[in-house]
């Protein structure tokens, strides 16, 4: 298990694992994205040898490829059968690779658990429930979980509620669309009351580099370890939300998304560079971030 102090030095996390695995040739399958390369076995190995990447590059973090193992998407795609084995093999894959690296740990990837980038409004039972059945697959395998892209105060508040049971650290991964409000309305000071011992530290999840710099102030009066990872794209926030956009068109996010060309590794390193000198210590990238960013990005550690 990992050390609650651990993101108190500057630590590299991975990149985006889903878009990094159609870059490399996995087809786009509906709205499974990643869950597609754990549900074919053919591409358990690109899972595996993009994890290896990531650590050959400089992570010393690992995410579970968990992101669109969660019920809702399985359901989408009538494969709710599949749950405990993809959240599973998930697990097993991450371990695979940790056996080969022993220095890395795994962060259990716990995504949101109705819509991405939109607050999850159902009653707060049911979101613990979700949270806690993806959790209790997961955690044999992790060293501590991660709350990856979420965006609500109510969300966080119940996943801490969800993994309390299984006594582990957990680091807090919330987004911002645009400006300085979650996509739920609420401020990221408001996520005060809710840090606890087991918190390793609060990153914005997901975000463009300019967003991060909006909410540099905010994150630094949580007075705990913060930092980000890094996205890609041109927008998180399309008309119609993007979770309706996606399951119609059925593609890679970044059709809908868009994808920057102006972020190549060096200019990532850069900014990561800055926001460090700025005091984040957890510094990572998420979609559109490949090895060769998160190289250049654990050069300025």
């Amino acid at each position: 298990m990992i050390n609650t102090n651990f993101f108190k030095k500057t630590r590299i996390l991975d990149g985006g694992m889903g878009q990094e695995l159609l870059a490399r040739g996995m087809p786009s399958n509906s709205t499974l994205w990643s869950a597609n390369a754990i549900l074919n076995e053919k591409y358990h190995p690109l899972v595996l040898n993009t994890h290896i990447d990531f650590i050959k590059a400089g992570a010393e973090v690992i995410v579970t490829t968990t992101f669109a193992t969660r019920q809702k998407r399985l359901k989408e795609n009538n494969l709710q059968d599949k749950f405990e084995y993809l959240n599973k093999k998930a697990g097993e894959i991450a371990v695979n690779a940790k056996q080969k690296y022993p220095h890395v740990y795994i962060a259990g990837g716990l995504p949101p658990q109705h819509l991405t980038y939109e607050a999850d409004e159902r009653n707060e039972r049911e979101i613990i429930n979700n949270f806690s059945s993806q959790a209790k697959i997961l955690n044999p395998y992790v060293d501590f979980f991660y709350f990856d892209v979420w965006s609500s105060i109510k969300e966080v508040k119940c996943g801490i509620e969800a993994i309390k049971q299984f006594e582990k650290p957990h680091l807090i991964g919330i987004h911002i669309s645009e400006g300085v409000k979650l996509p739920s309305g609420e401020n990221i000071s408001n996520l005060k009351n809710l840090i606890n011992d087991q918190t390793l530290g609060v990153m914005l999840a997901c975000v463009s580099p300019e967003n991060f710099e909006k909410n540099l102030t905010e994150l630094k009066s949580l007075n705990i370890p913060f930092g980000f990872k890094l996205n890609g794209f041109v927008t998180t926030k399309i008309k119609n939300g993007y979770t309706s956009v996606f399951l119609n068109k059925k593609s890679n996010p970044n059709e809908m998304l868009g994808k920057r060309q102006d972020l190549t590794p060096d200019k990532m390193a850069k900014i990561a560079k800055k926001f460090k000198d700025s005091g984040a210590t957890i510094i990572g990238g998420c979609c559109e971030t490949g090895p060769s960013h998160i190289e250049a990005i654990a050069k300025i550690k």
